[in-house]
């Protein structure tokens, strides 16, 4: 991709550029921020909570399957870098209709998750500060941290950087208590050793739940991908992605495998308070091991791990859906590029309007769901699925044409193309498994058939675009 800045119009024809201002370090962090939210700090204790400390295969399977799309995603992307990723390669390797439906499906999981981040955001400042609404403070996080995407792409990385740090250093301190206390040095609290990962039951409510726990643990590390999107503003973007993908899958197998395991040795799954709603299982495991101020120290990481998280979301929709607009997938406006910070202006605007709108309806007090966090981990979590088989069909196509065209891959897929079969029918069985599940089914077939609506707009485009031209 062209590295210099382009003034456009959307209605010109020429093919709109972002500046390479990305360095490798803000990549990794980037992915990092996008994965590590709320999801893991609030919303693990009902995956906990519903499959037992059996959850931790959900999020070991979950981890394991991340590392194998992000080997594909990385061979594609190192092939061919674009900033529409996975959705530029659909559009290529299976048909235009793929990209688009991909492309809006992740689009829209992304302002999705922007509008509940904001959500939590505005909940904990409400509770200290009660004098304003939560949909005040909703609006004034998300106008102030998406300001942050209008600068140039390098500020905004090196911001990205720093405030990702933060939630970065507090799993750290948290895996390092933890660890102290499953060892039995850590003498503080009610609890200490590994007792609790079995002493309860290790699959307490049988195996149904620990599947249905992967639509939670999907929605958590969806967002790992993030590194491929970003590359492409980047110098050098293969050899970018190539490092960015070794070491993102490990970092965040670590936060998360690592932290949830210890959190299931030392808290007891049938502990009630994983199981309400916005509690959080890292809270619940400081209180019980007797670390003072638990409940102020994570509401301020978890406000700094959404902020975070949203300005992430918020980068990807934006570069998603400006993206789209260039393949004529979106409308042409959102292509239009800023020729002082070279970032696509109306492509931030747009996504942060949709968010804005999300939050102060669908999170509002008077209309949300008690389970709202529950609803949307398994919506996305759903989405995730449907995103990551798209990647691995889209991966198994792609390397054909390279392999035929005797092209050079830098990074390699492992045993392709057998492990990218094994991950194909993994997802079938899974989302099929799901449709059958009382729990889960009415999301997983609605969120299904958003795709398949999607996927009969994307084929009415291609036609009608075919006939254009």
């Amino acid at each position: 991709m062209d590295t210099t800045s382009t003034s456009l119009s959307s209605d010109t024809g020429a093919t709109p550029s972002l500046k390479a201002g990305l360095k490798s370090r803000h990549l990794t962090m980037m992915s990092i921020a996008g994965v590590i939210g709320g999801s893991l700090f609030v919303g693990s204790g009902s995956v906990i909570h519903s499959a037992g400390p059996a959850a931790i295969l959900a999020f070991l399977t979950g981890g394991i399957l991340m590392m194998l799309i992000m080997r594909m995603l990385g061979e594609m992307a190192t092939s061919s870098p674009d900033t529409g990723s996975f959705s530029t390669y659909a559009d290529r390797a299976i048909g235009r209709w793929a990209g688009f439906t991909i492309g809006w499906l992740y689009w829209g999981y992304w302002v999705s998750l922007m509008a509940w981040e904001a959500y939590v955001a505005g909940k904990i400042l409400n509770g200290w500060f009660p004098m304003f609404s939560v949909n005040v403070y909703v609006l004034a996080v998300t106008l102030v941290l998406i300001s942050i995407n209008f600068f140039n792409v390098k500020n905004y990385g090196e911001f990205e950087f720093w405030f990702a740090l933060i939630k970065v250093v507090a799993i750290v301190c948290f895996l390092v208590i933890c660890c102290l206390a499953v060892t039995n040095i850590w003498t503080g609290g009610t609890v200490h050793g590994i007792s609790n990962l079995t002493a309860h039951g290790f699959i307490p409510n049988g195996i149904e739940p620990v599947v249905g726990a992967m639509l939670g643990v999907m929605f958590a590390f969806l967002g790992a991908e993030i590194a491929t999107i970003a590359a492409s503003e980047s110098k050098n973007p293969s050899q970018q992605i190539i490092k960015t993908t070794k070491s993102v899958v490990w970092r965040v197998g670590l936060f998360y495998v690592g932290s949830i395991f210890l959190i299931v040795c030392l808290v007891p799954w049938n502990d009630p308070m994983l199981g309400v709603s916005g509690y959080g299982s890292y809270r619940r495991t400081l209180e019980l091991l007797g670390v003072p101020g638990a409940e102020l120290l994570m509401n301020f990481v978890v406000l700094t791990s959404v902020s975070s998280c949203l300005i992430s979301a918020h980068y990807t929709a934006s570069r998603m859906l400006f993206s789209l607009a260039t393949r004529g997938d979106a409308p042409s406006i959102f292509k239009t590029i800023k020729p002082q910070t070279g970032i696509p202006v109306f492509a931030i605007v747009g996504s942060c309007a949709v968010a804005i709108v999300l939050a102060l309806i669908n999170f509002s007090e008077a209309l949300r769901p008690k389970d709202v966090l529950d609803t949307l981990m398994n919506m996305t979590g759903t989405i995730a699925l449907l995103v990551y088989l798209v990647i691995a069909c889209s991966q198994l196509k792609m390397r054909r044409k390279l392999d035929l065209a005797g092209s050079e891959i830098p990074l390699k897929m492992w045993l392709y193309p057998w492990l990218t079969w094994i991950v194909i029918v993994f997802i079938v069985i899974c989302l099929t498994t799901m449709c059958f599940m009382p729990d889960y089914q009415v999301l997983v077939i609605s969120t299904g058939g958003a795709g398949v609506a999607l996927a009969v707009m994307g084929m009415i485009h291609q036609a009608r675009c075919a006939r254009r031209t």
